[in-house]
């Protein structure tokens, strides 16, 4: 009878211990195909203060995002990788490799004081969530997330001068940790805050001093963190009766003494708002109100942080480029799943802007800065219809309703071309139009537009990334009568 129990039990053990010996199989091993990481900032910039021996507006805290996907092809569509797909995502930053501890610190002496402020103990270069300068970012589903990422503006190189706009390094990786994809982002941030340096105040000490007759308040017991009196929701520290928030408290301070925010926020020497809209001349008031209204817009009920200024809005872009509801820009997905922030970039960010580190990522995604709009770079190929916005990478875009004298095509621009160019017309007479692009042989290489129109100004969109170098003639016919303009293609 032993023997008999002995070898059952043999017959149960020794095939769990010969499948123990396989090596397993990765059943959530990628799959096959062309991946891109596109990665992003939540925020156009992530203030920090360097000392924080006496007080401490913002910790060293910074986010970063990334989508992987993999490339469509003309058969497929493309696919965003989530919990399941098999890959992994790493962040560093090159040329940052410590941030501090409390016997470093040439950086910040944020890890001196932020048993203090916070309650907790840190270890060297370790931030508030756990996280360092490299790591493995979170899989949230359909994108990937490292939070709270304890980054400073001094790089390893140079502990004098900031450097508000470092490039991380961000790999996809697949099985045996192969490298998919990479790409490069800013990863933004900024320890000019003002309050002492733009001359308001004549020390960190004198704005504490101001307190003095506040009830309760200890001015002994520094460093002091704001968001303890003044709840802050960048730091989710909750609010209390009879105070004022902190973002409240500071703008209607101010509001009265200037109506530059460069006094108060990352500033003179970093200019972080500087994307597409600033340098269409649009300033801060434009979108958020004078310094005063920013802080009485509060004392009327806004809340902070989680209601700003909406792109959706009837005075701005419309509903055809809203957020989500209920959400803000820097939240809120749209095509395919994406992130606004995906293809054009983080609030005050807004790609293209004036430092060319925020274009380094679409430059080497399409080879222009700017929005991400070259659909190939997920797609694989141009689709034929519109995308998200109803952008239409093969149709046409009216101009003008204005009725032309003739009909005609009017010299392309860019020409030559390397990768899109824009081909205007005009159209006397409603008919059927079509805009075609031949060889020299007389070939039909594409059609760009086949369709009736009413009369006006249109612009057509021609992309040449994957047609040869060469002359093209472009042929507008409309009913029949026709009209030739010659494209040249550089490579």
């Amino acid at each position: 009878m032993k023997k008999i129990f002995t070898i059952i039990i043999i017959g149960i053990i020794a095939p769990i211990l010969f499948m123990a010996l396989i090596p397993a199989k990765n059943i959530f091993a990628p799959k096959d195909g062309t991946y891109i990481v596109i990665a992003w900032n939540d925020l156009g910039m992530h203030c920090a203060n360097q000392d924080f021996s006496n007080m401490c507006i913002l910790p060293p805290y910074n986010n970063q995002s990334a989508h992987v996907i993999l490339q469509g092809t003309p058969t497929t569509m493309p696919e965003v990788m989530g919990p399941s797909s098999g890959v992994t995502v790493t962040y560093e930053i090159p040329g940052n490799t410590y941030s501090g501890s409390t016997t470093n610190t040439d950086k910040t002496n944020f890890w001196v004081y932020a048993q203090h402020i916070f309650g907790v103990t840190l270890q060297p270069n370790i931030g508030l969530t756990g996280l360092g300068l490299t790591g493995t970012m979170s899989d949230s589903n359909n994108y990937f997330h490292a939070q709270g990422i304890p980054f400073t503006p001094l790089t390893d190189a140079n502990l004098t001068t900031p450097d508000p706009y470092q490039l991380t390094l961000i790999k996809a990786l697949g099985a045996g940790s192969v490298v998919l994809a990479t790409t490069q982002s800013v990863i933004p941030v900024s320890n000019e805050i003002n309050c002492v340096s733009s001359g308001c105040h004549s020390s960190e000490m004198d704005i504490l001093n101001s307190h003095a007759s506040v009830s309760g308040f200890d001015i002994a017991n520094k460093p002091i963190l704001c968001a303890n009196c003044h709840g802050d929701n960048a730091l989710g520290m909750p609010n209390h009766a009879g105070i004022p928030p902190f973002s409240q408290a500071i703008h209607q301070a101010h509001g009265g003494e200037t109506n530059d925010c460069y006094k108060c926020h990352p500033g003179p020497n970093t200019q972080c708002f500087r994307d597409i809209m600033h340098t269409g001349g649009m300033i801060c008031q434009d979108s958020h109100g004078s310094v005063s209204n920013v802080g009485s817009s509060i004392a009327a009920g806004r809340n902070p942080w989680l209601q700003e200024p909406s792109c959706g809005a009837t005075t701005c872009h419309g509903s055809n480029y809203a957020e989500e509801p209920g959400k803000l820009f820097r939240q809120s997905k749209g095509h395919g799943g994406l992130f606004c922030s995906t293809c054009h970039g983080s609030p005050h960010a807004i790609l293209p802007t004036s430092n060319e580190r925020d274009n380094v990522q679409n430059i080497a995604l399409q080879g222009f800065s700017g929005t991400l709009r070259k659909c190939e770079v997920c797609h694989g190929y141009i689709p034929a219809s519109p995308g998200p916005h109803g952008f239409n990478p093969l149709g046409i875009r009216p101009v003008s309703s204005t009725i032309p004298p003739q009909n005609e095509i009017l010299q392309n621009y860019p020409n030559p071309c390397s990768y899109m160019t824009h081909i205007p017309y005009r159209i006397s007479i409603q008919g059927q139009v079509s805009l075609k692009i031949l060889d020299l042989h007389g070939n039909v290489i594409t059609c760009l537009v086949n369709q009736q129109l009413k009369p006006g100004e249109y612009i057509a969109e021609w992309y040449v990334s994957r047609i040869p170098e060469g002359a093209y003639i472009c042929m507008l016919s409309v009913d029949e009568i026709l009209n030739l303009k010659k494209i040249f293609v550089v490579k």
